[in-house]
């Protein structure tokens, strides 16, 4: 958070964006802050007591809420092309972490997957309340805000003698990380998530999750040397297929029908 704040900064500075405190909008981004922390404590803890398969197809259900709330909250359609487009994607993602084989996927056991499954929740209120605040004010300076609240209130539990001298002990490779995920995964990745929000219904959003476990898969068979497999690239096809019909427009789909029922 700390890179990603300056980062943020640096880029608001260069943009000549405005740092003035508005009270609406800042007690919303820290709410937003609070849900943040909250759901990152759920995923982390979640994921000490279940596996990387369950948590995949657990996580896989956040587009669902995210699209349920949309309607809920900021009254989008979900229509039958987005909803075929939804489980099309879910299925690809199936297909993906189950390695064709569903019977390696264990069903909601125990309360590591049960905490997971509450982070997809939470996941999909931050996003609905981080649509409302990207609507009215600019989603780099929300991120930007968010972060420092987040480092605040974060910091109690974190900062101590022991952390903060373990740091001179880190290699370079793990700086690396830190910074990297900082600045990219943190920092770049929440500002295009908000500016997405603002711009697309939370469905069409939500559904680009699915490309994630297949892009870490291939991110592995790239630097890490991992074995990528047909079944993986199959997995991937239909993971693209599905977030395609979610963002199809309904429009474009009733013109293409037309053109093959109209006669040459």
């Amino acid at each position: 958070m700390f890179f990603a704040v300056i980062l943020l900064t640096a880029i608001a500075l260069a943009a000549k964006k405005s740092f003035a405190i508005n009270f609406k909008n800042h007690s919303r981004i820290f709410l937003l802050a609070l849900i943040a922390v909250f759901h990152l404590w759920v995923q982390v803890t979640g994921l000490q007591y279940t596996s990387a398969s369950n948590t995949g197809w657990i996580i896989g259900v956040t587009p669902v809420f995210m699209a349920l709330l949309g309607i809920l909250f900021f009254k989008e359609k979900l229509n039958f092309i987005k909803t075929s487009g939804i489980i099309i994607a879910f299925a690809g993602l199936f297909l993906l972490i189950s390695k064709g084989n569903i019977s390696n996927l264990i069903i909601i056991s125990n309360k590591g997957d049960y905490l997971v499954l509450v982070s997809a929740i939470t996941w999909s209120i931050y996003s609905m309340v981080n649509k409302k605040i990207s609507v009215e004010y600019s989603p780099l300076m929300t991120i930007l805000f968010l972060f420092l609240m987040m480092m605040i209130i974060i910091a109690p539990f974190t900062l101590s003698y022991k952390t903060i001298s373990a740091l001179q002990f880190l290699p370079a490779k793990i700086w690396f990380a830190v910074i990297f995920l900082g600045l990219f995964c943190s920092g770049i990745a929440y500002v295009l998530w908000a500016q997405s929000l603002k711009e697309m219904e939370s469905a069409k959003v939500g559904a680009f999750l699915y490309f994630e476990p297949f892009v870490t898969v291939f991110a592995a068979w790239l630097i890490l040397q991992e074995e990528l497999t047909l079944l993986m690239l199959l997995s991937g096809i239909i993971i693209t297929l599905g977030v395609m019909l979610v963002n199809l427009h309904y429009s474009s789909f009733k013109r293409f029908k037309t053109k093959l029922r109209t006669p040459k």
